[in-house]
C-alpha cells in the first residue's frame, strides 16, 4: 500500500499557514483550503516514496507543499519575493548551528563530511525501497583541500517540476542550499541541480579557504543559484 504524509506531519505546514493569513487576511482560509486540496492531489498522483519511512521524507514532502502553496496563491508573486521565507522555513537551524559550527576548521568539516556519508548510506537503503526517490552518490573526502562532496542523480522535487509544468518554482528550495551552508561559514561549489542540469552536485568548503576565493555564485537564466569559476 502506497505511503503518504499528512500535512499536519509537516513541521513548515504551520509556518505557511501563518504566511497565509498574515498576506491575505480575510481571504486567507480560502487560499489555505486550495494550498490543502493541491498537497493532497498532488499526493496521490506521486510515486510512492515511502512516506516518513524514507529519511529524505522533509525535504521529499515539504517540496511537495511549497509546489502546493505556490500554485494556490492568488495574486502569483516573484519566485524572488518568496525565497527568503522559504530558505528561512527550510533552514532556519543552520543559522542556530552556525554559532557553534564552522567549517573553516579541520574538524567540523570532519564532522560533516562524516554526515553526509552516513545520509549518503541512508539514501541508497531508500532508493532499493523506493526507487523513485533520491539517488545519493558520495565522493571520497578531500582532506588536503578539506571538501566534501557528493551528488544527487535523482530527485523527485526535479522530477515533479518538470511533470507539472512548476520548473520556475523549483528554485526556491534549491537555493536554500547555498543558505543553509553559509550559515555554517561554508561555502556550495554547485555546477548545477537536477533542474537545470543532469545532476545535482555538492562541494563543501570552509568560506575562507583558499580554494572559496576562485568562484562566484550567480543566477542562471532559470533561477537557479549556480557557482562559477571567476573570470
Amino acid at each position: 500500500m502506497k505511503s503518504y504524509v499528512k500535512l499536519k506531519e509537516l513541521p513548515y505546514s504551520k509556518k505557511i499557514r501563518r504566511w497565509v493569513t498574515e498576506r491575505y487576511g480575510d481571504s486567507a482560509e480560502k487560499v489555505w483550503k486550495e494550498v490543502c486540496r493541491n498537497y493532497y492531489s498532488y499526493q496521490k498522483d506521486m510515486p510512492d516514496y515511502g512516506g516518513r519511512k524514507n529519511g529524505h521524507f522533509r525535504a521529499i514532502y515539504g517540496g511537495l507543499l511549497v509546489f502546493a502553496w505556490y500554485a494556490a496563491l492568488p495574486d502569483h508573486p516573484p519566485i524572488e519575493e518568496l525565497q527568503g521565507f522559504v530558505q528561512d522555513m527550510f533552514m532556519g537551524s543552520f543559522t542556530t548551528l552556525g554559532k557553534v559550527f564552522d567549517l573553516n576548521r579541520p574538524t567540523d568539516m570532519r564532522i560533516i563530511d562524516t554526515v553526509f556519508r552516513r545520509s549518503g548510506d541512508r539514501d541508497r537503503k531508500d532508493a532499493e525501497k523506493y526507487p523513485d526517490g533520491f539517488i545519493n552518490v558520495d565522493h571520497p573526502y578531500d582532506s588536503r583541500h578539506r571538501a566534501a562532496s557528493y551528488k544527487f542523480t535523482q530527485c523527485p522535487n526535479a522530477k515533479f517540476a518538470k511533470k507539472h509544468d512548476m520548473l520556475h518554482v523549483l528554485p526556491l528550495m534549491c537555493n536554500c542550499d547555498y543558505f543553509g551552508i553559509s550559515q555554517i561559514h561554508g561555502l556550495l561549489v554547485r555546477h548545477g541541480t537536477c533542474g537545470n542540469a543532469s545532476v545535482c552536485d555538492y562541494l563543501i568548503i570552509g568560506d575562507k579557504s583558499p580554494i572559496a576565493a576562485r568562484y562566484e555564485t550567480l543566477t542562471d537564466d532559470k533561477g537557479f543559484l549556480i557557482t562559477r569559476h571567476k573570470k
